[in-house]
């Protein structure tokens, strides 16, 4: 008989390593190789046909069948990342940082579809069945028929549900601790991952139940365990947010049955999560509308218009290397921006420390939030606010450009409906199409340059001055 085969496999990224060695050479990472044992299987038939396989049926591309039925959830903001509630036969990863929410979230969620009258199971790996009770009892979900079990074991969990003839939902808190023994190795490495997910992904679709599996995220805020999870399921979403803020953004990433730009909003409050349907009044809720260094960004996550506040602060560098800390913004943008204003607007930036912040803890990835960045880095610059009762965006180009960005109607009825007078918005190209719908009262400045930003508040405050100088010693008189 074949003897078995050991190998090192990296929890990172899931290449395979013939023997260990301290850093993977397919990520880069250090100590990340576990070591498994595969089973040697009997060489089987060289012919494909002796393999035992039957005929598989292949059907025309157009059919009549009607998309299945979704299960909503009753929560407004994950029905939007969903695309609509949880499919049947549907497999959703969600992913964050511990603590974030992600249980909570979920028993809410299980707590309402069991109270519609689906049959909804919730399967903790991680906690014993007395601490899900008490987290239902603070979130007031502790009356509604949900099915709750402790268990770990992939074996006993795939008997159970197969008993189960009418589960709708069936949650799977974590991912991570499912192991199955016919493995030899540790939970939550990846052969153990893959295996279970895969097990519980085929169950799920034979059964007609829609499955979520909860997954740990490592330091560097990805999904641990590898990417390969992410493959196998059919959305993927991740819980942000900062335990600092109040506030929790949940963001699809991958999603076979809607969009992957949507965002749901919530609040973290005693009573559990609330979502938020105007996340735009809540993130300007404590903004100050006379002070250097703030503009307010009219951006877009999916289909939602959402304001957020852009701060910026620019102090003279004490060292020789100036500092650029970003948060919430790509810092090679920030990068990319100051060295325009440097450039092409004539200003003097290089030697300062740079601090830019999106207030609230959103994190902006669209290129139309640069003329906001712009507008609160000139500002501060030159230490003249920007007007309080304006919006701006639009995407700056590398010679200075203000370019065109998507959906500006529905950013500046946004901006119109929280009160704001006045837009900032890159200037428009007849193309031929229907003239902009601006709401009424709305007064816009088309921007083609981004000298033309600059203009305004340098003849208002003139050059700024850069770090202070130590004096020179004068020269000493000849006795």
């Amino acid at each position: 008989m074949a003897k078995p085969t050991h190998r090192f496999v990296c929890q990172a990224c899931g290449t395979v390593h013939p023997k260990w060695q301290g850093k993977c050479e397919g990520c880069g990472e250090w100590n990340t190789l576990a070591e498994e044992v595969v089973e040697a299987r009997a060489p089987g038939p060289a012919k494909t046909a002796a393999l035992g396989g039957r005929k598989v049926e292949f059907v025309a591309l157009k059919g009549q069948a009607a998309p299945p039925p979704r299960t909503r959830t009753g929560i407004a903001e994950l029905d939007r990342v969903l695309g609509g509630g949880f499919v049947p036969g549907s497999v959703v990863l969600v992913g964050g940082d511990p603590g974030i929410g992600k249980s909570t979230i979920l028993l809410q969620a299980a707590a309402r579809v069991a109270e519609s009258g689906k049959r909804t199971l919730y399967v903790s790996g991680e906690e014993a069945i007395e601490q899900v009770r008490l987290r239902a009892l603070r979130l007031g979900v502790s009356g509604a028929p949900l099915g709750l079990a402790a268990a770990t074991s992939l074996r006993d969990i795939l008997a159970s549900l197969e008993e189960e003839r009418d589960a709708g939902l069936v949650i799977m808190d974590s991912i991570q601790t499912v192991w199955l023994d016919s493995l030899d190795s540790a939970p939550g490495t990846v052969s153990q991952v893959r295996a279970c997910a895969a097990e519980l992904g085929r169950l799920a679709k034979s059964k007609g139940f829609a499955l979520v599996l909860v997954g740990h995220v490592t330091k560097e805020g990805t999904l641990a365990g590898p990417r390969v999870l992410e493959h196998m399921v059919d959305a993927t979403l991740y819980f942000e947010g900062d335990r600092g803020h109040q506030f929790r953004i949940m963001r699809a990433t991958k999603n076979r049955f809607g969009a992957t730009d949507e965002i749901g909003v919530f609040e973290m409050t005693e009573q559990g999560l609330a979502e938020v349907s105007n996340p735009s009044a809540l993130f300007l809720a404590e903004r100050r509308g006379n002070v250097s260094g703030s503009a307010v960004f009219a951006g877009l996550e999916g289909t939602r218009p959402v304001l957020v506040e852009v701060q910026a602060l620019l102090s003279p560098s004490a060292g020789g290397s100036p500092r650029r800390q970003v948060v919430g913004w790509d810092s090679g943008r920030l990068a990319m921006l100051l060295a325009v204003l440097e450039s092409r607007c004539r200003m003097t930036l290089g030697m300062n420390d740079v601090y830019l912040n999106i207030a609230g803890g959103l994190r902006i990835n669209e290129p139309a939030a640069d003329l906001a960045v712009a507008a609160a880095l000139v500002s501060a610059a030159t230490d003249r606010p920007c007007p309080p009762d304006a919006v701006f965006f639009g995407e700056v180009g590398l010679s200075g450009e203000i370019r065109q960005v998507a959906q500006t109607e529905l950013r500046l009825r946004e901006a119109a409906k929280l009160g704001f007078s006045a837009a900032t918005l890159p200037r428009r190209v007849a193309r031929g199409g229907r003239a902009l719908s601006a709401p009424e009262g709305l007064r816009l400045t088309e921007t083609g340059h981004l000298a033309d930003l600059v203009a305004p508040f340098a003849a208002a405050a003139g050059p700024r001055r850069g770090p202070k100088e130590k004096p020179k010693p004068e020269p000493a008189e000849a006795e």
